[in-house]
């Protein structure tokens, strides 16, 4: 199939009048440029349309549906949940989010993954957790894995690699929809979080915290953490450590906006914890996006309010607060993908899978167009929406 004349967004360019040639048996982009159509090839027109490659989030929690609190899901079966995951799953995938970091749920996430990839179920590229680690009480500890000390922190780790985790997620700080927790306080031990990288990366996987508080995120990435979840309260001294450690942030933007919006549903704690953190939030991200920190973009869908299938919504929040409308989608494209170490997504270039987005608007006129594209390709084949005919 040749895409013929489409406006590109890629790699934070944009391109002029380019084909696309898609190849729908391998999946893949065969290539981009000025191309001649092939007789046995469909040709397809979109002109005056824009093409973006697939969003990726690099943050969501396929497991939560945006309930008022993670106390809704706790009592649900294995099964149910994974009845939970695949509704969520396809929900993302038909809005244009072709790629995902699953932060782990109990340890159905690596299922789902195996599900999708063979084609039993519809659903995002995944890069899949097991079981979030968190010390005893920790936030997230409702279906995550308790540890105390640095070798049951390993074998902590030794235990999610066993059960197929891509990654390793582990809980630095206290967060705001665990109560009790806070989520400015460091939960780990400097041991213990040395532990858990060096033995992730031992195992040949990458790591990610989550991490509200300063004094956190900078022991997080003293011990060589990959990337950090939130970053809500960052000083100068830990920006300067993103940096220097080349530390990728994720910030969810849309996880604290949407308990913002909806006071009136979500717990009193929820709400005191997001009056105190919200700003504090939206000043650090502008000050490590103006410093240089490498920014992916991920929503942490799932959480209160937070629901999936608005994924795209994290794109308008970066570029509200500090980013260029077109670095936002590089965000939560190629920068995401290659954050998480999902191979040949993210941009549109030969090799690549063909998971594209088709617009008749102009993203980067107005970002919301992104919330609801005109076709969804993923490995090349339509999932939703339609392409023009000739």
């Amino acid at each position: 199939m040749l895409l013929r004349s489409a406006r590109i967004i890629d790699r934070g360019e944009v391109t002029a009048p380019t084909d696309v040639r898609v190849d729908p048996e391998t999946g893949r982009i065969r290539a981009v440029g000025d191309l001649s159509a092939r007789g046995d090839e469909r040709v397809v027109d979109l002109s005056g349309k824009t093409v973006t490659p697939g969003l990726v989030d690099a943050h969501v929690h396929f497991s939560l549906s945006g309930e008022r609190s993670v106390e809704d899901v706790v009592g649900l079966s294995d099964a149910e949940l994974t009845l939970v995951e695949v509704r969520n799953a396809r929900k993302t995938l038909e809005a244009g989010i072709t790629g995902v970091r699953g932060m782990g749920a109990r340890d159905i996430d690596v299922v789902l993954k195996r599900a999708i990839e063979s084609g039993d179920v519809p659903g995002p590229r995944m890069v899949a957790n097991c079981r979030s680690i968190t010390i005893t009480g920790g936030h997230g500890h409702h279906m995550g894995r308790e540890v105390d000390g640095a070798d049951d922190a390993r074998r902590a780790v030794r235990e999610q690699v066993k059960l197929g985790a891509d990654f390793i997620k582990f809980m630095t700080t206290g967060g705001v929809t665990t109560p009790g927790s806070d989520p400015g306080a460091v939960a780990f031990t400097d041991e213990e979080l040395h532990a858990l990288v060096d033995e992730a990366h031992r195992r040949g996987v990458h790591t990610a915290t989550h991490a509200h508080g300063a004094e956190g995120v900078k022991a997080a990435i003293r011990a060589g953490v990959d990337t950090v979840e939130h970053g809500t309260f960052l000083d100068d001294e830990a920006i300067d450590l993103f940096l220097a450690e080349d530390v990728t942030l994720v910030p969810t933007l849309s996880a604290p906006y949407h308990i913002s919006r909806n006071t009136e549903a979500a717990t009193r704690e929820d709400v005191t914890k997001v009056d105190f953190v919200y700003d504090r939030h939206l000043e650090s991200f502008r000050n490590a996006v103006e410093a240089g920190v490498t920014i992916a973009g991920g929503t942490d869908a799932g959480t209160p309010f937070n629901f999936h299938g608005g994924n795209a919504s994290e794109i308008q929040f970066m570029a509200q607060h500090g980013m260029a409308p077109i670095d936002a989608i590089r965000a939560m494209t190629e920068t995401a993908a290659d954050a998480i170490g999902l191979d040949d997504c993210g941009v549109v270039e030969p090799g690549a899978y063909a998971d594209l987005l088709v617009f008749d608007d102009d993203p980067l006129s107005d970002l919301t167009v992104l919330n609801d594209p005109t076709a969804v390709l993923k490995g090349g084949r339509v999932v939703t929406g339609s392409l023009p005919e000739n």
